[in-house]
């Protein structure tokens, strides 16, 4: 019976050392929690708008032609430099100088006509004046005379418009600049009937060039003129193109419900790497703060649980619903202390910190790691639907120091 009572007695020993191994170290994993930290970082925050968009030269100018007819003679092609006025193509002239005789004789007709009404005209008013003529019958002669002078005055102004006619069939160019685009042959005919058909396009000077960005809605209010651009182009993958922004369009252009606004873009060209119609991915400059403290966005996103906050020192409470202020926990040994702080730029990534207390190199935390972490599992994600302190990302206002 004793040795029963004596090997209970002992199992009872070994169950409450177990138990108490477990407590403490239990509470020992507790009361040292683990850290994902960063230091606080002194550097440039710049907050950016990514969008793409078309090269085109400043000033485009697409030459037709006013009369119908088959193309001559074609004086210029792809690439050609001209100059304002210069001849750059010749129509066959043969049915409209056929036409300008044609009014000629029209014209020739009207003015034989008057000249017979004027002499009617003349002995019906003096045959009238000695009252041996009717009254109807001078007005008859009046108005037939009067006729014959507008009918002449019409067929003046055709004879003038097929003499214009005949001196649109040679084209000559606009503007000065170069010749992108050829759209006809020698030999087609082209028909001017409602809409005047395009036979070059003439870029004034590829030296200053633009490009059509399309920004989406949420992004437009940040696009202010003058702002800075950079951009890069397939064809020269390894360089970094400026420019700077002209204009904003107010009209909207809506491709599958999504609503977007057309940005103006001065380029510089000198060296004429650019050419019209190259697809530019532009980065536009929005804001920007340079030489200041910036930490990770997730650490003032961060809020310990309440083993972590075992041995920390508070600062008093948050601050939800004061977007320019935030709180960051900073790791000082084996503690973590809170510490306030105003909020100015983020990029999304880091965010300008300022604070009284806050230097660079200080140790901050971005997150929790679980009890398993240290066994080898991933650290314990961040929710990301939980409240966020500070900020929202694209801020653009600076808090004092």
């Amino acid at each position: 019976m004793m040795k029963k009572v004596y090997w209970i007695l002992i199992l009872v020993v070994i169950v409450v050392i177990a138990a108490a191994c477990w407590i403490f170290y239990s509470k020992e994993k507790v009361s040292a929690p683990e850290w994902r930290t960063a230091k606080v970082e002194k550097g440039d925050i710049q907050v950016t708008v990514r969008a793409s968009g078309t090269l085109q030269a400043v000033t485009t100018v697409q030459v037709g032609t006013q009369v119908s007819g088959i193309i001559k003679k074609i004086l210029v092609d792809f690439n050609s430099v001209v100059k304002e006025g210069q001849l750059i193509a010749v129509l066959d002239t043969t049915y409209l100088v056929q036409a300008v005789d044609d009014a000629k004789a029209s014209y020739k007709r009207a003015e034989i006509q008057v000249n017979q009404a004027k002499r009617d005209y003349d002995r019906t008013k003096q045959l009238f004046e000695q009252k041996v003529m009717a009254q109807a019958d001078y007005d008859l002669a009046l108005t037939t005379y009067e006729t014959a002078v507008t009918n002449a005055s019409s067929a003046m102004s055709a004879l003038n418009r097929a003499k214009i006619n005949l001196r649109y069939a040679t084209i000559v160019a606009p503007i000065s600049g170069v010749v992108v685009s050829r759209a006809v042959d020698v030999g087609q005919t082209v028909a001017a009937s409602f809409s005047t058909p395009t036979m070059f396009t003439i870029a004034n000077d590829l030296t200053k060039m633009q490009v059509q960005a399309n920004i989406d809605e949420a992004d437009i209010g940040k696009i202010k003129v003058s702002q800075e651009v950079t951009f890069s182009v397939d064809a020269y993958d390894d360089q970094t193109f400026t420019g700077v922004v002209r204009q904003v369009r107010l009209q909207p252009v809506v491709t599958q419900n999504v609503v977007n606004y057309t940005v103006i873009i001065d380029v510089p060209n000198p060296d004429l790497k650019l050419l019209p119609g190259m697809t530019a991915t532009i980065t536009v400059l929005v804001n920007e703060v340079k030489d200041i403290l910036k930490v990770p966005a997730a650490a003032l996103r961060f809020v310990p649980s309440q083993e972590g906050m075992r041995g920390g020192h508070p600062e008093g409470g948050g601050h939800m619903g004061r977007p320019n202020l935030g709180t960051l926990w900073v790791k000082e040994g084996d503690k973590i202390a809170k510490q306030r702080v105003r909020i100015g730029l983020t990029d999304g990534s880091y965010t300008e910190v300022m604070g009284r207390n806050l230097k660079e190199g200080a140790e901050i935390i971005t997150g929790q790691l679980n009890a398993q972490t240290a066994k080898g599992s991933a650290p314990a994600q961040q929710n990301p639907f939980a409240p966020q302190m500070g900020r929202p990302a694209g801020a653009g206002g600076r808090g004092g120091h």
